[in-house]
């Protein structure tokens, strides 16, 4: 949490209020990256790729994806089945395809 709220500007009360796998934190770590950046184009993951962590509302697998441009900003909750590994692996391909429609409604 101290990542997000000291590189990439998410707010305390916002991880506060809902938690570090939210999609308001997701949004606002896609913003920050922008901010904090000169790249035109980011995509910001938070999630619960396991074993532990998860909870009945936040089971392991739950992830959030936030691309944003310089006019849109949009995020997705996911569930991703499988152990650690591969929720991180189907996380990074999932938010690379995205990216690239994404990148192509520029």
């Amino acid at each position: 949490n101290a990542s997000k709220t000291e590189l990439l500007g998410v707010r305390e009360d916002t991880l506060a209020l809902f938690g570090a796998v939210s999609e308001q934190v997701a949004l606002q770590m896609a913003r920050g990256a922008l901010s904090n950046s000169r790249a035109d184009l980011s995509v910001a993951v938070t999630g619960i790729a396991g074993p532990d962590g998860g909870s009945a509302f936040k089971p392991v697998g739950t992830v959030w994806i936030a691309w944003a441009n310089g006019e849109t900003l949009v995020a997705e909750r996911c569930w991703f089945a499988g152990d650690r590994e591969q929720v991180r692996r189907q996380t990074v391909a999932h938010s690379l395809g995205r990216l690239g429609a994404f990148c192509a409604t520029k």
